[in-house]
């Protein structure tokens, strides 16, 4: 079992920045790749941005980049999305999730509470 918990959310205007934070515990060395995704009310769950957890190599929605860096800091099993030049359309609750593998080869997905992230026009 793997643990995800998010924070850093908060209400921000326009142009403004946020940084998120994912902290992961539990069968960490189990995870394989951990990434953001988002929901705003009324529509679908969203990809934002993941990264490899060894390799350290990203992925971005065409929605976020240039204005999105995902990061990790493996030592303390935690994730990092900081967002600039915030946009309403970024508005929406913020997920953080996590991919593992076990020694069978079996794959799991483990999700966060989610953290609101509201701009202001």
């Amino acid at each position: 079992q793997v643990q995800l918990v998010e924070s850093g959310g908060g209400l921000v205007q326009a142009g403004g920045s946020l940084r998120l934070s994912c902290a992961a515990s539990g069968r960490t060395f189990s995870i394989t790749r951990m990434g953001w995704f988002r929901q705003a009310p009324g529509k679908e769950r969203e990809f934002v941005a993941s990264i490899t957890w060894t390799g350290g190599l990203t992925y971005y929605a065409d929605s976020v980049k240039g204005r999105f860096t995902i990061s990790r800091d493996n030592a303390n099993n935690t994730m990092y999305l900081q967002m600039n030049s915030l946009r309403p359309e970024d508005t929406a609750v913020y997920y953080c999730n996590a991919q593992t593998i076990d020694d069978y080869q079996h794959r799991r997905t483990y999700w966060g509470q989610g953290t609101q992230v509201a701009v202001s026009s």
